[in-house]
């Protein structure tokens, strides 16, 4: 955790906010919360209603939630790099609109810290089956940041490895704010992981990286893993140092479809 001071205002939400807009290679789908975007996207590309570039996002005043409907054009191994994609976008769009003193990092395989504390998550899903070139059917990656916890959430100071945005001192950041640019830094990395690759995708997740080259606890497919995170492989899979050999997490394994597995650093 930073030293940067939390903020213990909880002032009510303002719930009237305009509409995002989004690029014109994006198409916005609202949902009303409770609905959560990751779920509606699911069962939007499952029903045939939503396909490659539809945009769900929901009308939520205390959080960011969205989730992207993927058609890919390369195999399952690359296509779960889009979960990488996700995080250095919203990496990028955060520090664009966030005062200079709160930093983001990522905690493997899908965690948002904000000053060092868990604020949100990326979620993946991806189709059973594949099409006639070997390529999912279809990919949803989701993301959600907490702008201002409930009232039922404990109290700041109560839980020091969770957190939102009121409490490190931006609660001014809107929901629209945060989906507009995550939007648009979002279209910017697909590109250049579609034109350079990985490489500058892996480069940035490692830089922002919790833990890196330091012991870790993660429960990985179902099992306690503990050793030192060397480094990410060339697909942003977690290479773990362990007393008994050199380990490959492989980040499919915390899918949606695959269990969902959490990590701890």
């Amino acid at each position: 955790m930073s030293s940067t001071a939390r903020s213990t205002s909880r002032d009510p939400v303002l719930v009237s906010l305009p509409d995002p807009e989004f690029p014109p290679l994006l198409t916005g789908h609202p949902v009303k919360a409770p609905e959560r975007a990751f779920e509606a996207a699911i069962e939007g590309v499952t029903s045939g209603r939503l396909g490659a570039a539809d945009f769900v996002w929901a009308r939520d005043a205390a959080r960011l939630d969205c989730a992207l409907v993927l058609e890919p054009d390369v195999d399952r191994v690359r296509a779960a790099e889009m979960v990488f994609v996700a995080m250095v976008a919203f990496g990028d769009s955060f520090g664009a609109i966030a005062p200079p003193e709160v930093g983001l990092t990522y905690r493997w395989p899908m965690t948002l810290c904000v000053n060092g504390a868990r604020a949100g998550r990326v979620r993946a899903a991806i189709s059973a089956g594949d099409d006639e070139n070997g390529h999912p059917d279809w990919m949803v990656v989701g993301l959600s940041l907490d702008i201002r916890r409930s009232e039922r959430d404990q109290e700041p100071g109560q839980s020091p490895d969770v957190t939102d945005l009121v409490e490190e001192g931006c609660g001014e950041m809107t929901r629209t704010e945060l989906l507009e640019s995550y939007s648009r830094h979002l279209l910017t990395w697909i590109h250049t992981w579609q034109t350079e690759g990985f490489r500058p995708v892996h480069d940035l997740l490692v830089f922002r990286a919790e833990g890196y080259r330091d012991p870790v606890t993660i429960e990985h497919a179902g099992t306690t893993r503990e050793g030192r995170f060397i480094g990410l492989d060339d697909h942003g899979n977690l290479i773990l140092e362990t007393q008994t050999g050199t380990h490959i997490l492989d980040v499919q394994a915390a899918f949606e479809t695959n269990g969902g597995d959490t990590t701890t650093v």
